[in-house]
């Protein structure tokens, strides 16, 4: 593949972090597949990158998580485009009420909204929470859940690898 794009090699953005995470089998196919992890060689982790991207006033400094779709289907689940498109639909409308760091967790019918706990109460008090129903209905599932345990990085994946909890 390198050769045929003329390139040298092919680098992305894991950080100390992430490569601690043991759920993560996109960072392992890159291993196996010689992507480099810069970030990794010189050992900066999440808060270190967001203190460069601070000091050089980029705009993506504070910028919330942002991993891919179909980490929000649970293993063994089919992954289709009409999944991916419920999850961007609810999560675009969400982040249009206002909720910036967000995940929906696609459970068929369900979507299990998870915000950080900052935000909980304002999601389900009215009239935010019949915009947050609305906006999940919308998006094609039958049911909204939020959360109460928040965000949770890896919650199909880390469980699956440790045998406990995200």
């Amino acid at each position: 593949m390198l050769a045929a794009h003329r390139l040298d090699a092919i680098a992305y953005g894991e950080n100390t972090d992430d490569a601690r995470r043991p759920d993560r089998p996109g960072a392992r196919a890159a291993t196996e597949h010689g992507v480099l992890r810069p970030l990794v060689a010189v050992g900066l982790d999440k808060a270190a990158v967001r203190r460069i991207a601070r000091a050089f006033a980029l705009p993506c400094a504070d910028k919330p998580a942002a991993p891919c779709l179909a980490s929000r289907i649970p293993h063994f689940s089919p992954v289709n485009p009409r999944k991916l498109a419920q999850i961007e639909q609810a999560e675009a409308a969400l982040r249009r009420l206002g909720f910036t760091d967000l995940r929906v967790r696609h459970h068929g019918e369900v979507a299990r909204i998870e915000l950080p706990a900052a935000d909980l109460v304002r999601a389900v008090t009215d009239p935010l929470r019949k915009a947050v129903h609305a906006a999940v209905l919308d998006a094609g599932f039958r049911f909204a859940a939020v959360d109460v345990a928040g965000v949770q990085s890896g919650a199909f994946t880390l469980p699956l690898v440790t045998g406990g909890h995200a």
